[in-house]
């Protein structure tokens, strides 16, 4: 199920909160939104609610038996943690890399090996991510062990944050599980931030996207340098409100129920290096790794070359997270050598930053256009283009002038704006200024009355259009 949905908006939604607010007691309110998040689930892949309350169940086993070890059982429970890792990411690695490996070993020996067709999991690398972290955690000693297994299903399953994240750490919402709030106040906001998010998507994300189809299905001797540039400016600006408005609505749906889920985004379109990109975009999975990942390699302890190598470890498999294509690989690869360029060669933070902004900016760019290309054959085309593609074709020309309506330009002067911090800094100093707190949040509700009339009928006249971050 979509949240961008009639379906959810006219059914779910309110059932949901519905649930939320008359079931007072956390215990039962617990069993009705399992309930809930299962029949989420289910509504798109039945079968493969299996696949993941077993791996609930083999991660929750196997933290208990790590728990019940003495401490002169590291070994064991060393054993155990290994166990938990094999299973979770040969489970990943079966659904989401299966294909890709064959096909790869085929291309390279001229063997003919078939090729599996595997239908990848919804929401499979969030919720492998999670089990994996929990356990962890367990081992480490950062978090107690869930004795409840109801508890421990909720946490995996909650469905705001099931299908596309953001990645939830276990000991980040331990309490909420058996002790949280439910009130009018944090119900009101959590809907106008899954409104905020609603429209994210809605308005934004889609009208972009619409223009950056119609530019890649030209064809390679229509393209030209600026539709190039257009394109990965667009698809930049499309996927972080996508992907943002997604997390907002997760957000937004958690508040509702009480629960407190840290931010995924940060106007990462202000940043000034790369390296700061990255502490501003998809802060979940960027903690993810560096936490389970970077640190355990040995982070920055052990010398510059061994950083160096643990950092391109981690970008190449940020790359390889996303999904099983060239592309997604080069394009994690490449933020990578830009954090090692930036670490060791080029320091963008000592430039003025007019020149920092606009490098910046260029790579993220550069990098989403091999991130959004069908294949690398089509990215070298658009890179080609972005470099040199002044010749301009009769259909490249119609295409330009046809993206240039009123429509579109008002969308993007939109879509620019929002992603700095000038509206909400506007906001609070307008209300600071002339003490006009509760009236600045008046009109902070009447505009997400009038945005959510705006999606209702945007959902009416709109095909099926799924978040980007389904596929990962």
């Amino acid at each position: 199920m979509v949240f961008s949905s009639a379906a959810f908006l006219f059914a779910f939604f309110p059932v949901y909160i519905a649930v939320v607010a008359l079931i007072r007691n956390i215990r039962v309110c617990n069993v009705f939104l399992v309930i809930l998040s299962l029949l989420f689930y289910a509504w798109g892949e039945p079968v493969y609610i299996l696949l993941m309350l077993f791996s609930i169940t083999v991660n929750y086993v196997i933290a208990l038996l790590s728990e019940k070890c003495a401490e002169s059982e590291r070994v064991k429970k060393r054993v155990l943690l290994s166990l938990s890792v094999i299973y979770n990411l040969t489970a990943l690695g079966l659904f989401k890399y299966a294909g890709f490996f064959v096909s790869t070993l085929n291309s390279l020996t001229g063997s003919s090996f078939p090729v599996p067709q595997i239908p990848l999991p919804v929401g499979i690398s969030f919720f492998t991510f999670q089990t994996m972290s929990y356990v962890i955690d367990v081992y480490r000693g950062k978090c107690s062990v869930q004795r409840n297994y109801g508890k421990f299903m909720l946490y995996v399953s909650f469905f705001p944050q099931l299908i596309a994240g953001p990645i939830v750490k276990y000991r980040d919402i331990e309490t909420q599980l058996g002790e949280r709030t439910v009130s009018a106040e944090k119900m009101a906001a959590g809907i106008r931030r899954f409104i905020v998010g609603l429209s994210k998507k809605m308005l934004i994300a889609n009208a972009v996207g619409s223009l950056v189809d119609r530019i890649y299905s030209l064809n390679d001797s229509d393209m030209n340098i600026v539709l190039a540039w257009t394109a990965g400016i667009l698809y930049s600006l499309q996927i972080y409100y996508d992907f943002s408005g997604y997390s907002d609505m997760a957000i937004g749906l958690g508040k509702i129920a009480g629960f407190h889920f840290l931010e995924n985004f940060n106007y990462p379109y202000t940043s000034l290096s790369v390296r700061e990109f990255w502490k501003r975009w998809h802060i979940s999975l960027t903690t993810w790794f560096r936490e389970y990942v970077y640190f355990p390699l040995g982070g920055n302890r052990k010398g510059e070359l061994r950083t160096g190598i643990n950092r391109m470890t981690v970008f190449l498999l940020t790359g390889m997270w996303h999904g099983a294509m060239w592309t997604f690989v080069v394009w994690g690869v490449f933020h990578g050598v830009f954090q090692m360029l930036e670490t060791y060669l080029i320091h963008p933070e000592k430039w003025k930053k007019p020149l920092a902004y606009i490098y910046t900016m260029a790579v993220v760019v550069i990098g989403f256009t091999i991130f959004r290309a069908d294949s690398m054959g089509q990215a070298i085309n658009f890179l080609r283009q972005m470099a040199a593609g002044f010749s301009f074709s009769d259909i490249g020309l119609i295409t330009m002038r046809g993206m240039l309506t009123f429509y579109n330009v008002f969308i993007a002067i939109i879509a620019f704006v929002a992603m700095t911090p000038l509206v909400r800094d506007t906001a609070n100093a307008l209300a600071e200024k002339y003490n006009a707190g509760k009236a600045v949040v008046c009109a902070r509700y009447a505009a997400s009355l009038f945005l959510m009339a705006l999606c209702v009928m945007s959902i009416a006249s709109s095909s099926y259009n799924p978040f980007i971050y389904f596929r990962f």
